[in-house]
């Protein structure tokens, strides 16, 4: 037997992915044209950026797409660990982008390059607006969705990274040092790696299927011993189907064991609004092994 416990309505992100990419584009190719003609690595570095950024979005919005994709006999759960699959993606891409940046800024550090700064704000200054512009895109979707979260929070440091690169042309400007426009970029570099590790992080720990962060497995398993008649609480898995959803197995062993449909809803519903727990899996069983086991009850 199946209890299925209410999720909240798919948001439709579409739109605001498609905006976000093509304002991002835009962007990438301002950055690149005017940073070849400015001879600035802090623009161009940016702007490879940038594109990662441009096949991140592309790779959460895929991944959203095919994890509302409903079930099949191949893949019974349906695609939604494709969310996984992007973020992993995203964070490879990032770290390829750092290495090249990081690499040209080595070698400009002792032959620094004079810098048109004036280009150099101007277009760094459309990028805290861009970025800030494709941050708001998904303000609203943040709280649901760890992608569009992490696509927020995203956009939201690179736009404090174009105001990093504002500054450095502003120092530039009044001292002359040149050697600046190199060492911003490692800073941008590093930046990334920060911002990186966190969701490398996460998304490999979800690929394991480790309790995804912010899920209180105690509290799970005291709510599940507290259960009026369970007696023992076993076999309890949790794990992340996507970045958006969690689902749970357990075994609860209640001596009298029957089909219960009441007390299996109220279980679900109640890991859901508690825990968050979208897909749950229930096993009654009785003490004695011999007992006829209960049906399963799933949200």
């Amino acid at each position: 037997m199946h209890v299925h416990a209410g999720s909240p309505g798919a948001w439709n992100v579409s739109r605001s992915f498609a905006l976000g990419m093509f304002l991002n584009l835009l962007f990438v190719a301002a950055e690149v044209i005017f940073g070849l003609r400015a001879h600035s690595l802090a623009l161009l570095s940016d702007a490879g950026h940038n594109l990662s950024d441009v096949l991140g979005l592309s790779l959460a919005w895929g991944a959203a797409l095919l994890a509302r994709r409903p079930p099949t006999t191949r893949h019974t759960y349906g695609l939604r660990r494709a969310s996984i699959l992007a973020a992993m993606g995203n964070a490879v891409l990032l770290l390829l982008a750092v290495g090249g940046i990081s690499w040209e800024a080595i070698e400009r550090i002792g032959r620094p390059h004079a810098v048109a700064t004036d280009t150099v704000i101007l277009v760094a200054a459309i990028g805290i607006l861009i970025n800030g512009l494709t941050a708001l895109l998904f303000l609203s979707g943040r709280k649901r969705d760890l992608n569009i979260q992490g696509a927020f929070l995203h956009m939201l440091a690179d736009a404090g990274v174009s105001a990093g690169v504002v500054l450095a042309a502003v120092v530039i400007r009044a001292t002359g040092w040149m050697v600046l426009d190199p060492i911003v970029s490692l800073a941008v570099g590093v930046a990334i790696i920060w911002g990186t590790w966190g969701l490398s992080r996460k998304s490999l720990l979800l690929a394991m299927d480790a309790v995804p962060e912010g899920t209180d497995l105690p509290a799970i398993t005291r709510y599940l011993q507290e259960l009026p008649g369970v007696t023992v609480v076993h076999d309890l898995h949790v794990w992340g189907m996507s970045t958006t959803e969690t689902a749970l197995t357990v075994h609860l062993v209640k001596p009298d064991a029957s089909v219960d449909d009441a007390f299996l809803s109220r279980i679900s519903r109640e890991l859901h609004h508690r825990f968050g727990i979208e897909h749950a899996t229930i096993q009654l069983e009785c003490a004695d092994t011999d007992c006829d086991r209960a049906s399963t009850g799933a949200v």
